[in-house]
């Protein structure tokens, strides 16, 4: 960051003579509730989800600008939390706050704008897949719909084990992993997408883009016990929330089949002749979160 906030606009700066910019806007009660999320964990969610865009580029985020509209009763100590989730999660991902603005609204909402530099590598597309690549993915899967889920049962305060707090942390506060995405663009990616709107659904971002078929093994996705034990508890199928939940912000990419991907990335399937996403030998449909479904 050359300029930061005080002048008209922040200056950036771009080694690599290309910009990675993504958007993204949030809507109080359409993506996140104020009785379930603090101030601070909105901030950290609104940039996570932007930073983690760009990560998917294959780029290394550099910063990010806010757009706010609130109430005029909304108090102080909510906004400056709010500030503070903002500032917190552009540090995970080596990231500033630059500027922004704000005015009068009914309900809150927040338009968030990041940048990132590519360093010189190739941006990673979603049509770049290949038949015979593998699929893979990095970061957690199904535990922000496990969290989710519990607060919409009712049961995120009931007592039991760690993994009750730990899923519904997850749905509040994602934790993208930025770094794997210019790893994957270092290993020679051929796709790559934030799974922001489910598994499948993203994959099947891919598969249209590439024009290729993507099959998934269901039985080398990552469920840990901790989505088993909310499942059996709500009555639940965890691998429906490894598939189709959305907010976890992991990295689905797809690679040549030679390369050989370091400890934090999982196979979970490969690229082949054809269109859409099978799961075990059967296409399915995308499903996920659709931002225009009432």
């Amino acid at each position: 960051m050359l300029v930061g906030p005080g002048d008209d606009a922040a200056v950036l700066r771009a080694p690599d003579g290309r910009v990675v910019v993504t958007t993204d806007l949030l809507i109080e009660g359409r993506h996140f509730r104020r009785d379930w999320s603090s101030g601070y964990d909105i901030g950290r969610k609104a940039a996570a989800q932007n930073l983690a865009d760009v990560a998917a580029m294959g780029a290394v985020p550099t910063g990010i600008v806010v757009g706010l509209g609130a109430p005029a009763d909304t108090g102080l100590d909510w906004l400056d939390a709010l500030t503070d989730g903002f500032r917190d999660e552009c540090a995970e991902a080596g990231a500033s706050v630059v500027g922004g603005d704000m005015s009068r609204s009914d309900i809150v909402v927040l338009g968030v704008t990041a940048f990132g530099d590519l360093g010189g590598r190739a941006p990673v597309t979603r049509s770049g897949a290949r038949p015979g690549d593998v699929v893979a993915v990095t970061g957690r899967l199904g535990h922000a719909a496990a969290g989710l889920a519990l607060l919409e049962a009712g049961r995120a305060d009931d007592p039991g084990g760690p993994w009750r707090p730990a899923l519904v942390d997850a749905h509040r506060r994602p934790r993208p992993p930025y770094r794997r995405g210019p790893e994957a663009a270092g290993l020679g990616a051929t796709a790559m997408i934030d799974v922001s709107d489910g598994l499948v659904q993203d994959l099947g971002h891919i598969a249209e883009a590439s024009r290729v078929a993507i099959a998934i093994d269901p039985a080398a996705l990552p469920v840990p016990g901790s989505l088993a034990e909310a499942a059996a508890e709500l009555g639940a199928d965890p691998l429906e929330w490894v598939l189709t939940g959305g907010d976890d912000h992991a990295l689905a990419a797809t690679f040549p089949r030679e390369v050989r991907l370091p400890s934090g990335w999982t196979i979970i399937g490969e690229v082949a002749e054809g269109e859409g996403v099978q799961v075990a030998g059967r296409r399915v449909s995308q499903g996920g979160w659709d931002h225009f479904r009432l």
